[in-house]
């Protein structure tokens, strides 16, 4: 049987492997996403979107349909025997700025945010194929060869898991995982329909005393569902059924067991933390839940996880089809392991009560500072400015918003206070000149595809030779 063949094989269609997709098909890359299910993940899980994030998803071309099909997150309201104790702020509130346009965790449910991709992707031309599980990997120094259970075998110049926790493809490559338990206690989560609470709040119910853990039920933004969080003791089986569900929430709260009329979705883990040994072998690329496990009490795993493939995403295209050299791929697991292994510290730190969601959570402060990537030609700067390898702030000098000015694949030569520039560009590079911007300081910046400071001067002087490094010609 002939092999289907592409430039990057993507096995797993969640929102790390859609967004990786999305952006591969807007850079012209060929790319098949394969999954072994027949449909896409039905669940809320992941539910909170990380201001960071929403900037990835502006520049994806989905930030509207987000926005529109979410919310912010209500208030918390306790509750016990039946009576409302009090609010309780979940995040701490920080206000827009100007620089970071974006603030508070948006909640949608996954099964919402992985709708929006897939619509987004088959707007761009591709597609999910579903029912293909994968059967054997094997790559050598041209590619990689993919079979599946049923259907054609791929092969394709790259590869990446963004196939979950369990990933069959970390396996196959024999890559490790490491981790601890965050918590042996398990947890119930399942999407209800129910009665009796108000859509203004997410309920929660402290324990009773029995030996049960915490209750949460939230009102899924955008849609007529809530979400149920439910702990148990250490050693419990819990109930997934619509019996089973309907008995924990009358023992847990001031509701019946008829008021739940349905559930939707359900499933039980138990938090732990875990990260890959690698994040890439040969030709073949970890992201996602494949490459790193959280606690879901930080709201980091989604976010962290599109984030990986939205920083391979520029350079596979860079690599496939913009001149770049093949070594530019090993800066992913350079700069997303560490990145990876901070969020993990900081979920299970959230998790364990031991940090508020706040700032940290945002991820809006995570850079890349110390990759090879990152190039700063300017002496003494103060560690709390902006150096190559922060996130690029937006902004608006002379009518001209930068966020605007770096959506796209493009690469983006910013020159803010300076009249240096570069005579010929090509046209993967943009060119904004602003007059000043705190933010920025003076002098010249090369935005990454991804939005990050590549390269940072006060003149214009190395930046060729820089940019060659990344396929980009300024000759």
């Amino acid at each position: 049987m002939d092999a289907i063949d592409t430039d990057v094989l993507v096995v797993g269609a969640g929102p790390t492997g859609l967004a990786l997709a999305v952006d591969l098909a807007r850079r012209g890359v060929r790319a098949l996403v394969v999954e072994r299910a027949d449909a896409l993940f039905p669940g809320s899980r992941g539910k909170g979107i990380q201001p960071r994030t929403l900037e990835v998803l502006d520049d994806l071309g989905v930030l509207d349909a987000v926005r529109a099909a979410g919310g912010p997150y209500p208030v918390g309201l306790i509750w016990q025997d039946g009576v409302r104790q009090g609010e309780h702020r979940m995040t701490d509130e920080i206000e827009p700025t100007e620089a970071e346009p974006y603030n508070g965790t948006w909640m949608l449910p996954q099964w919402r945010t992985q709708e929006i991709l897939y619509a987004r992707l088959r707007e761009l031309g591709g597609d999910v194929a579903f029912g293909r599980e994968l059967a054997g990997l094997a790559q050598d120094t041209d590619g990689v060869s993919a079979s599946f259970t049923s259907g054609r075998p791929v092969r394709a110049r790259y590869a990446v898991a963004a196939d979950g926790g369990r990933s069959t493809v970390r396996r196959a490559l024999g890559v490790g995982m490491t981790g601890e338990t965050v918590d042996p206690n398990p947890i119930l989560v399942a999407d209800l329909r129910l009665t009796g609470l108000d859509r203004d709040h997410v309920h929660m119910f402290p324990p009773r005393g029995d030996g049960d853990g915490f209750t949460v039920i939230f009102p899924l933004a955008g849609t007529e569902d809530f979400q149920l969080i439910a702990q148990f003791p250490d050693g419990t089986d819990a109930d997934l059924s619509l019996d089973g569900i309907r008995k924990i929430v009358a023992a847990r709260s001031h509701l019946s067991p008829d008021q739940v009329t349905e559930v939707r979705w359900a499933s039980d883990f138990r938090p732990r933390a875990a990260l890959a040994d690698r994040f890439r072998q040969g030709r073949v690329f970890l992201a996602g839940d494949a490459a790193h496990v959280h606690s879901p009490a930080g709201g980091q795993g989604l976010n962290t996880s599109v984030q990986d493939a939205y920083n391979l995403g520029w350079k596979l295209g860079a690599v496939l089809g913009g001149g770049a050299p093949a070594s530019l791929l090993d800066s992913y697991e350079e700069e997303r392991l560490p990145v990876a292994a901070g969020m993990l510290g900081l979920s299970t730190r959230v998790h364990r009560g031991e940090v508020r969601r706040g700032a940290a959570t945002q991820q809006l402060g995570l850079g890349y500072r110390g990759s090879s990537l990152a190039v700063e030609t300017r002496a003494g700067l103060p560690e709390d400015t902006l150096h190559a390898g922060d996130r690029a702030p937006d902004g608006i000098r002379d009518g001209v918003r930068l966020f605007d000015a770096f959506r796209g694949p493009h690469w983006t030569l910013l020159s803010v206070g300076t009249d240096q520039h570069v005579a010929t560009l090509p046209a993967a590079v943009h060119t904004v000149r602003i007059p000043s911007y705190e933010a920025y300081g003076a002098g010249v910046f090369l935005v990454r595809p991804d939005g990050y400071v590549g390269w940072a001067g006060e003149t214009a002087r190395g930046l060729a030779e820089y940019a060659a490094g990344v396929g980009l010609d300024l000759a």
